[in-house]
C-alpha cells in the first residue's frame, strides 16, 4: 500500500513541475499583486459561488441572476490576467481529469465505464 502512496506523492511532485502548474501558479502571483485585478476575481467566485449554492439548494436562479452572472464573466474574461488565469485552470482541470480516468482504470476493470452505460 505505501508504494501506492509513493506514487501518488510522485504524481503530485510531477504535476508541480508540469508547465501548466507553473504557469497557472505564476498568473495566479500577478493577480495577488494587481488588487484590482484580485478583487475582480473575488467578487466573480463569490458570484459563482452563491449560484451553485443556490442550484445545490434546488433553489431556482433567476434571470436577473443568471444575467448578471454572465455580465461579470463578460467583464473578466475582458482582464488580460484573469483571462488567462481562467485558461491556465481550464488547461490544468484538462490534464487532472485525464489523470483521475487513467488512476481509476482498475476499477472501470471491475464494474465498467460508467460514461459507456445507458
Amino acid at each position: 500500500m505505501s508504494m501506492t502512496y509513493d506514487k501518488a506523492h510522485e504524481l503530485k511532485d510531477a504535476l508541480e513541475q508540469s508547465e501548466e502548474f507553473k504557469a497557472l501558479h505564476e498568473l495566479h502571483a500577478q493577480i495577488e499583486a494587481d488588487e484590482i485585478a484580485k478583487k475582480m476575481l473575488e467578487n466573480f467566485r463569490k458570484l459563482q459561488l452563491d449560484l451553485q449554492q443556490k442550484q445545490m439548494q434546488g433553489i431556482q436562479i433567476s434571470e436577473e441572476e443568471a444575467q448578471q452572472a454572465q455580465q461579470q464573466f463578460e467583464l473578466v474574461q475582458q482582464h488580460e490576467l484573469i483571462s488567462k488565469l481562467m485558461e491556465a485552470e481550464q488547461q490544468l482541470s484538462v490534464i487532472i481529469t485525464e489523470l483521475n480516468k487513467i488512476i481509476t482504470e482498475p476499477l472501470e476493470k471491475i464494474y465498467g465505464d460508467p460514461s459507456q452505460e445507458q
